[in-house]
């Protein structure tokens, strides 16, 4: 069982309220550190030093970045912008991991002018990052098992993922780069999201450890690292468990001790690219009602929308409620939470069980630290809220405004819209 208890009382939140309007993500910044913490521990193993790149994408913020480069992370960035996000916070090279598809010529131009950790995703791209930007001496490949292994959900089946190299493809891609003069190797792949079983991730490192055996005794290429990717799900549910850490890495070592060591290939870095498990325990969007329907059923109306966490809409996801100040109230009967955009998936629960809801009640949705905020969008015309920061010595500030009507209007040169 994971407890879902927030990091604030009723009286701080009722006071951070008053200062930053509702809704607003704020961010557990010791929960943050210390989780990142337990994580590099657990790995403290590993062969010339362990690293996670933090994914970018799960939280764009700066400062959450600075937070995670202090812990040791670095960044997988997807885009130029969380190249440029990345940079700005003092990452630079090889600290950061640059793992796209369908990449336009600019970006992998601004790649190598970094000097990142490039990782492709076709054997087209070799071709295409050679006369775009030009091949670097170190080099990684996704890879794609296809039926080999199981996806899930958000991600889907291997086979029908448009990501990363066939089998075949890796050693005809590696082969072409030792020809070109490449020095330095890499062997990546990703293949689930929000995985809860731990058991799931050894049977991926296994993958990857026997096919770097395979390809180093045939190509005669030596592997710097291979990276397992992110995909460590989180318990948004209370019933849910935790992904044990201690298990994964426990499970790796003895893998890497058989296959690596044993055949000769050691040292070889273990690094992956999670961020869901890193930040998004950490994370709450914090709502006020300011609507209750009674129709067929019963609608509590929010001041957030999916604009704001688009999670539930998009995958049916579940996020834990708690209602402040009722956390111990019975349950009144289920009800539907919901936001104000002209769609009727715009929904944060469906029949849920919750104490008797009113105006002004403060609402807070759990695990929003990844993969909220960022997945935000202006549809119907609505403003994406601020992001705050919970410090550790227990005071708020905000690392993202509000957006504006003006924001929105910014990109425009129409005669009458105020910028």
């Amino acid at each position: 069982m994971s407890e879902k208890t927030l990091p604030f009382t009723q009286e701080q939140l009722n006071e951070i309220v008053k200062k930053y309007p509702t809704p607003f993500h704020i961010y557990d910044e010791k929960a943050i550190r210390a989780n990142a913490r337990a994580f590099y521990k657990a790995f403290d193993w590993a062969p010339g030093g362990f690293t996670n790149f933090y994914a970018v994408k799960a939280c764009p913020n700066p400062y959450i970045l600075q937070i995670l480069k202090e812990e040791g992370m670095g960044a997988d960035c997807s885009s130029l912008p969380e190249l440029m996000l990345s940079e700005a916070v003092g990452l630079k090279g090889q600290q950061i991991f640059f793992s796209s598809n369908d990449t336009p010529a600019e970006e992998f131009v601004a790649a190598r002018k970094m000097d990142v950790i490039i990782n492709l995703d076709d054997i087209s791209h070799i071709d295409y990052l050679e006369k775009t930007a030009g091949i670097p001496d170190g080099i990684c490949f996704r890879y794609n098992p296809g039926p080999l292994k199981k996806g899930n959900v958000i991600i889907g089946k291997p086979e029908d993922a448009k990501y990363g190299f066939t089998k075949k493809q890796l050693f005809d891609g590696y082969k072409r780069m030792k020809e070109k003069g490449v020095k330095h190797f890499g062997l990546h792949t990703m293949v689930a999201s929000n995985e809860l079983n731990w058991e799931y991730f050894v049977e991926t490192a296994e993958l990857l450890l026997d096919l770097v055996v395979e390809l180093s005794g045939t190509l005669g290429i030596k592997f710097d690292f291979i990276n397992l990717g992110g995909g460590i799900g989180i318990p948004y549910k209370p019933e849910e468990e935790a992904v044990d850490l201690n298990k994964i890495s426990g499970g790796i070592k003895a893998l890497y001790k058989k296959k690596i060591e044993d055949a000769g290939l050691s040292p070889l870095r273990i690094i992956t690219e999670s961020g869901r498990m890193v930040t998004g325990p950490f994370g709450y969007l914090v709502s006020t009602v300011i609507h209750r329907k009674q129709t067929y059923k019963t609608f509590i109306g929010l001041d957030s929308s999916m604009a704001d966490l688009m999670r539930p809409a998009l995958y049916g996801a579940y996020h834990h409620i708690t209602v402040v100040g009722k956390e111990n109230a019975p349950m009144a009967g289920p009800v539907d939470v919901t936001g104000s955009l002209c769609e009727n998936n715009d929904k944060f629960a469906v029949d849920r069980e919750l104490p008797v809801l009113e105006t002004g009640d403060l609402i807070v949705m759990h695990d929003t630290g990844a993969h909220g905020y960022a997945m935000g969008f202006n549809y119907n015309g609505k403003l994406r809220s601020a992001e705050l920061l919970l410090k550790e010595d227990g005071s708020v500030v905000e690392i993202r405004r509000a957006e504006t009507e003006a924001d929105y209007f910014a990109t425009l040169d129409y005669p009458g819209l105020k910028k």
